[in-house]
């Protein structure tokens, strides 16, 4: 059996880490580069950057922010935000970054997926879906809808639909982001994450909502995840890595430990 992972998200605006609660409400909280150097040494298994208003700026991303992250860690590490282009994910790979991770343009143009995929390898293309709970309809019959621009605009798509055509597209990973469990560290919702899990066969990193220890185990068992995304429970000092996977650990998870 794979390690479950435990991987911290830094939402990044203007060069400053940042938090908010279901997308909105955002304040600066620190460095993003002594950020990510301390969840390494605490035994991230990977770190996950997000340029969080470069989509909706229509700008590209920070590039010399991502250099200065990647020179502090040694674990795969993913960036998002703002790319839009082939090009773009080779500059981002260039500054450091072992991923792209695509989810407005990846909505907006389905095919830089297939196109980045043929270019770098699955293995470096991660789709994110920000995901809204809405009523059942003809059009959305999961009940989940794909919003982008950081859940500014709503697409009317099918968030299960969109998981299956990202995975036959090329996507080597699926990071499911639930704007309804955001920051509100209730938990991750569930529901949405074994839905796609029991789905496709790719990889899922569940996202949103984690409070405690418990909910990363949540996640990787009746969530059938694969990976944790964490960000408030540890960017406000309640517990660090080390701690989450001593829990987990304890529930008979299989984690990676460095301790």
């Amino acid at each position: 059996m794979l390690s479950k992972r435990i991987i911290p998200c830094l939402d990044v605006r203007n060069g400053k880490l940042t938090k908010g609660i279901k997308f909105e409400g955002n304040v600066d909280i620190g460095d993003p580069v002594e950020t990510a150097r301390r969840y390494y040494e605490e035994g991230a298994d990977e770190i996950v950057f997000y340029d969080i208003t470069a989509s909706h700026e229509g700008r590209g991303i920070m590039l010399k922010v991502v250099e200065s992250v990647a020179s502090q860690i040694f674990i795969p590490f993913s960036v998002g935000g703002g790319i839009s282009t082939v090009a773009d994910m080779r500059d981002v790979l260039l500054a450091g970054a072992e991923k792209i991770s695509v989810n407005s343009a990846a909505v907006k143009t389905p095919h830089i997926i297939s196109e980045g995929a043929a270019a770098f390898g699955s293995q470096c293309i991660v789709v994110g879906m920000d995901v809204l709970r809405v009523p059942k309809s003809e059009a959305i019959p999961s009940g989940y809808e794909i919003v982008i621009h950081g859940g500014r605009k709503h697409m009317g798509i099918d968030a299960l639909w969109w998981a299956k055509e990202v995975e036959r597209l090329g996507a080597g990973e699926l990071c499911i982001n639930s704007i309804d469990a955001d920051g509100t560290k209730d938990g991750y919702e569930l529901t949405l994450t074994r839905l796609i899990a029991d789905n496709v066969r790719i990889p899922i990193i569940a996202s949103g909502g984690a409070g405690n220890p418990q909910h990363m185990v949540d996640a990787v068992t009746t969530g059938r995840a694969s990976a944790a995304l964490i960000a408030s429970i540890v960017h406000y000092g309640e517990y660090t890595v080390t701690d989450l996977k001593n829990h987990m650990a304890g529930k008979g998870v299989k984690v990676r430990r460095i301790w």
